[in-house]
């Protein structure tokens, strides 16, 4: 048939063997867009509608993603601070979503804002339910942990917050941070006063990646830098 088409000047699209190459369960780069699927179906499930178009656009977010894609263990931590309204979170959501796309071959992720956090993890009726949740939380391969330092501070909540980021810091599990507060302020409260002195020696190093977001709150019009 081919021979006869080609007898008369009509060209025979190869389209056929192209589509089986790139559906091919062989071919590694299916194997990527079938990690990225799946990954990015995980991704919608923990994303709030409001962020389910976020999209990582600064430089700094972007390379950190990508580091947590090439070599997670290497990632540390992503810490993005500035006043409410500035997109910490949709910046976090899209860092996470740029993960995902990447294909990853692993890709687990709880998102939880720190307020509802220190909520499940207080004592209940229930015998452990809070120990099987910090377990959950301390373990789980990507953490993005929203307005830290929001919460009303005391012993507790900082013993809390010890034992997640020390158990996150020791297995280098890399986490994603956002805090209305400075992460150093010489004149003001900080990330410091809120998760005290244990836990920011170990912020210290495990931030890789210190992203300051600037700007009016852009809930009320304005534009974050």
């Amino acid at each position: 048939m081919e021979r006869i088409l080609a007898a008369k000047g009509i060209q025979v699209s190869d389209s056929t063997a192209d589509d089986s190459r790139e559906e091919n369960p062989g071919d590694r780069e299916w194997h990527r867009r079938a990690r990225a699927e799946y990954a990015l179906n995980r991704w919608r499930t923990a994303a709030p509608p409001r962020f389910s178009n976020a999209e990582a656009t600064i430089p700094e977010v972007t390379a950190w993603a990508d580091r947590a894609l090439t070599e997670n263990s290497a990632a540390g931590a992503l810490l993005l601070t500035g006043l409410t309204g500035t997109g910490k979170t949709h910046q976090a959501y899209g860092a996470l979503r740029r993960i995902a796309a990447g294909g990853p071959d692993r890709f687990e992720l709880i998102a939880v804002n720190s307020a509802d956090m220190y909520g499940n993890l207080r004592p209940s009726q229930v015998m452990g339910a809070a120990e099987r949740e910090l377990r959950k939380l301390s373990e789980v391969q990507y953490l993005l942990l929203d307005d830290l330092g929001t919460a009303k501070t005391s012993e507790w909540t900082e013993e809390v917050t010890y034992r997640l980021i020390n158990y996150r810091y020791n297995h280098c599990l890399p986490t994603i941070i956002t805090s209305n507060l400075p992460a150093r302020d010489d004149n003001g409260p900080d990330l410091t006063d809120f998760v005290g002195a244990r836990v920011a020696s170990r912020l210290a190093e495990m931030v890789t990646s210190l992203v300051p977001m600037i700007g009016a709150d852009r809930r009320r019009g304005g534009r974050a830098a």
